[in-house]
Order: structure tokens, then sequence, then C-alpha cells
């Protein structure tokens, strides 16, 4: 298997459409001769017996985003978002005539999987993957959280468009998150056009951090956006896909905004292979600009980065002037299914929903199609309890179960201090500085992006669930 490491072979992924299983991709496999199907001879086969065929392959273009077949992906991919890969650039970097400037950023999610696996607090652990990423070479280490708060403000931001235009487009809601990648690509080829208009057109945080490195911080440090080598810390196998997309290449520079995906379990590789006891790591702090200093942070509301909370409170008090200060979740079929309400006048205006797990996205579609969706958002994770339980966190020891093992990263997170962006100068900087304004045509390209329809010849639609 090239490029991706054996953690990747790891069965029971909690993760994506059907967690290590085959490709639920059908292909349609004839007993003949052709493109797509290779008969290998036998001698010891006689006329009547059943002839052999190569398994069928599939590219990107088919994939699903369920992880049964992340192994057989495409090759180029498999190299580029390894730690190999990772180790490769390293190791170029000490000849002078190659050098690049390693910028490595980390997800809060991600870094309390590698907490709680090494008994970390949530602010030591940051500190020591900033200092063992410096230690293999890394120039800088930033956290993801100042690029989340870009993510949420434009969410928030196209939320009130689309309520604005909601009487003469019917399509306008429910808006669904775009910040997970797995959902996002069983759209794109499950759905089509069809479901493509309710996705939000902001990026992830991860692609948002992209752009901030290879452009504003590669302006700020006059380096050029080929000459930087970007790498972020994730959750989940996904973003890796997520990285590859066209849409988030410089056409200038021929250059990835994210270059390497690496995840926690890919980590935990590294640091067996690197002989490296990460709780013996001398702790550096976080760089600066990017970062929200030496401590890590997060947003209000779920650990999947608290869309639904912000977006519910900025509408409620943009469009009702109601100050909601905490968030009312009622459960309805699962805990992976919730929602909030907002009323005004006895009746209800707002109606958000967190889905998380494809069997409760499956449902959500379905009634989507039906016209029946009664949700102006949804904060949409392909994850069951979203990024903290991602398919590439490490899984818990036998002496804790996954359920225990997620309900104590929740609390962790919970219980971090949380970012307050409307005091960050920065915000407003960059806005004005870096994008020229808000509505300008630089920050849509900088912090939106496009799906679109890919063909696809099955629809998840069919898949039974257990």
């Amino acid at each position: 298997m090239a490029g991706f490491s054996g953690v990747l072979k790891l069965s029971d992924l909690d993760d994506f459409i059907a967690p290590s299983q085959d490709c639920v991709k059908p292909v349609k496999v004839e007993a003949k001769t052709g493109r797509g199907v290779i008969q290998i001879e036998d001698d010891t086969l006689d006329s009547l017996s059943t002839p052999k065929y190569e398994k069928a392959k599939i590219t990107l273009n088919d994939c699903l985003a369920c992880s049964g077949c992340i192994t057989s992906a495409e090759v180029i991919l498999v190299n580029q978002q390894s730690h190999e890969e990772f180790y490769r650039v390293l190791a170029e970097n000490e000849h002078e005539c190659k050098r690049k400037v390693v910028v490595v950023s980390l997800s809060p999610q991600a870094t309390l999987s590698v907490a709680a696996k090494f008994s970390l607090s949530p602010d030591e652990c940051t500190q020591k993957l900033a200092g063992y990423f410096k230690k293999l070479g890394a120039s800088y280490v930033f956290d993801t959280n100042f690029a989340r708060s870009f993510s949420l403000l434009e969410a928030a931001k196209e939320f009130l468009e689309r309520y604005k235009r909601k009487d003469s487009d019917p399509k306008a809601f429910p808006m669904l998150a775009s910040a997970c990648p797995g959902w996002i690509c069983y759209a794109e080829k499950t759905h089509g056009s069809y479901i493509l208009p309710y996705i939000s057109t902001v990026r992830s945080p991860q692609q948002v951090m992209g752009a901030l490195v290879k452009d504003l911080w590669a302006s700020q440090n006059g380096v050029n956006p080929d000459k930087i080598y970007h790498v972020t810390l994730m959750p989940c196998f996904d973003k890796k896909l997520e990285a590859s997309r066209d849409d988030f290449v410089s056409e200038l520079y021929s250059s990835r905004e994210v270059d390497c995906v690496l995840t926690p379990v890919e980590l935990e590789q590294m640091l067996i292979r690197d002989k490296v006891d990460l709780s013996q790591i001398t702790e550096v702090p976080l760089d600066e600009n990017l970062s929200s200093g030496t401590r890590l942070l997060s947003h209000p509301g779920s650990g999947a980065g608290g869309y639904a909370h912000h977006i519910f409170i900025n509408a409620a008090k943009e469009l009702f002037q109601q100050d909601v200060k905490e968030l009312q979740w009622k459960t309805l079929r699962n805990a992976d299914f919730r929602e909030v309400t907002l009323e005004a006048n006895g009746e209800v205006v707002l109606r958000f929903a967190l889905a998380y797990g494809f069997r409760n996205i499956q449902n959500l579609v379905q009634k989507l199609k039906r016209g029946k969706s009664p949700y102006h958002y949804v904060e949409v994770m392909a994850c069951p309890s979203g990024c903290l339980n991602g398919g590439a966190q490490i899984r818990p020891e036998n002496t804790l179960s996954t359920k225990e093992l997620i309900s104590q990263l929740e609390t962790t997170y919970s219980s971090l201090p949380t970012t307050d962006m409307n005091s960050d100068p920065r915000i407003e900087m960059c806005y004005s500085e870096w994008l020229g304004g808000a509505d300008s045509e630089k920050a849509l390209k900088m912090l939106h992006t496009k799906y679109k329809a890919v063909e696809a010849s099955t629809s998840a639609l069919g898949i039974k669930w257990p």
C-alpha cells in the first residue's frame, strides 16, 4: 500500500457511511475480458472452472468517502497525504536548494485526542506537539482557532443573506453546514445538483487556514506560497480528500493551500517510529499572528465547531432582537439528532438541528427531497458524535469504551476557554487590509468555495442501515 501508513487498515473506523467495510459502490463485473476486467490464466483450471478476475478499482471521482476503499485510492493522493511524504520533505530541507518553510496547523479536536492518549492537559499537549513538530524541522506551529472564527462569521452572514431571500428562493433553507468533507463528498456524489444549493459555501476551518497561511502569512513574511509546506493535524481521513480538491490550489504558484494532512493515529505511529515519548518533549508555545496564543481555545457550542450555536445566537439577535445566552437542545430520535427553536409572538421563527452520522443524514435528505424538512439550519457531520469522534482519532484503550472516551473529550472541549471573536482586532484587520472588505471579491475567493455534482452509479439511499 503506497503512501498511507498501516494505521489506515484499522477496522472499526466509526466514521463515514460504512465503517471498515469493502467499498459500497457496486461495480458490475462481466465474465469477459476487456477494460476493467482482467482474466488470470491458470493452467490448473479446466474449461468448466470459474475464471478468476482482478479486483475492480475505482478512483476518487467514484469515492463516497465511506473509508472502505481508502487504502486503494489514487496513488498520487495517497503519496501526497501521508506522513512518509512529510518525512521526505523534511529530509529534502536538509539541502538548502530545496528548502521549504514547514508550517503546521493543529485542530483542537485532534489535539484533544492526542492529549487523552498521553494523559496530558490540552495546553500541555498543544505546546508539546509544537515542540515535537519543531524538533522534526517545522518552522512554525499554529492552531486553527483563528481560521474557525472566519468560518463561523461567514456562515452567520450567509444565513442572514439566505433569510432575506427565503420567500423568493425555495432552496434558501435549510442551510446545511459545509465544514465536514465526508458529508460534502457524499452530497456531491449521491444527490448531485439537487442537494448542493442548500449547502453553505463557506470554507471549512482547515481550508480557511490554508488561505491564511499561503496568502496572508506568506505575503507578510515575503515567502512565495510554493515555498511553504503546510501540514494540518485533523481528526478524520476525509480532510485529506478535502485538501486535495482542485478548488484549493493557487493557480499562480501551482501550490495547494494544504499540502499534507496528518491525523492522530498517524501521529501516534510517527512517535513510535521516532521513539519519542510525547510527555517528555519540551513545551514550546504556539507561534503568534495566526494562533490564539499559548493556550488551546475553542468556540462555544458543539465539539464539531459550534456552527449551529453561533449562527442561531447571531440570527436571534439580528433578525428578532433576542439575546440568547444558552441553547436548549432537545434530543429527538437519538443523541446524534437534536433541535433547538426560537419563538417570537407565540410562533417558532427559527428551528435549527444537529444531524451527526449517516443514518441521521439519510433521514434528513429524504425529508428534504419530500419537502418535509422544517429546519432553517442543520449542522451536518458524517461522524456519529461529530468531529471529536472522527475516524482518525486515537481509539480508546481496553479499559475505556468508545462512548466513555467521547464523553471525556466532549467534557474537556467544553471546558476550554472560548474565543471572543468580537474583541479580536486581528479579524477586523484581516477583513479590511488582507481581504479589502468583507464583501470583496477576494473575501469570496479566500473564505468560500463551490461544490459540483459528480456522476455516480449508485445511490446511498439504497443502503440498509443495521
